[in-house]
């Protein structure tokens, strides 16, 4: 019997799910969790085979807990649900070490091809994630850039609609130091201005 974990805090998605599996007389539904943090400890404590995963919990992302379970569990299998088609976004929670990766339109047959495909070992995709991954549009990010800390937080004052100045006041940096920031971040965007930095720091959730 597989037993799976539902970690979602959207009601109807949390109960469509556990529906969908309960009616299976191979897989289990033995917790379900409408925040991250209970989500972590559930997985600690039950030890499920398969975590169905919402990225954009209240508290914590999907990607942190993927991160913090994989430092000390690598055999349970994480799929992670979302409503974003974005490659970066796909390819960020891949990179983050989810199994699997469905959109939340996708068909309930695709949510049980996942939990079969990860189980036999193998990463899965659902058709609209695939045909994304394999396609590059041009305009959009390949992958989201690493920015560093400071980075980040020059990033979310230029957002804030603060000038050069104001943010080195702000971060007791130079003006100087604040302009390198601000060049570094159109450089690993690929873009020709900030105001094109913050639109797909937004975008891919980034500020």
């Amino acid at each position: 019997m597989t037993k799976v974990i539902i970690i979602d805090d959207h009601p109807i998605v949390s109960d469509g799910l556990k529906n969908l599996l309960t009616n299976r007389d191979d897989m289990e539904v033995i917790a379900c969790y409408d925040t991250g943090q209970a989500g972590l400890e559930g997985i600690n404590n039950l030890k499920p085979n398969v975590v169905l995963l919402d990225i954009s919990l209240p508290d914590i992302s999907g990607v942190e807990i993927c991160k913090q379970v994989r430092k000390t569990d690598n055999q349970v299998g994480i799929i992670a649900l979302s409503m974003h088609n974005e490659r970066p976004v796909i390819k960020s929670v891949l990179q983050s070490g989810a199994n699997g990766y469905v959109l939340k339109n996708s068909v309930g047959q695709e949510i049980i091809s996942a939990i079969q495909t990860i189980l036999s070992g193998q990463k899965y995709l659902c058709t609209k994630s695939k045909e994304i991954m394999y396609s590059h549009q041009k305009g959009n990010l390949i992958e989201i850039p690493h920015i560093t800390r400071r980075e980040k937080e020059v990033l979310e004052l230029v957002g804030k609609g603060l000038t050069t100045g104001q943010i080195a006041t702000h971060l007791f940096i130079s003006p100087h130091t604040v302009e390198s920031h601000r060049k570094n971040l159109i450089e690993k965007f690929e873009v020709a201005s900030m105001s094109a930095v913050v639109n797909l720091a937004i975008k891919y959730g980034l500020i």
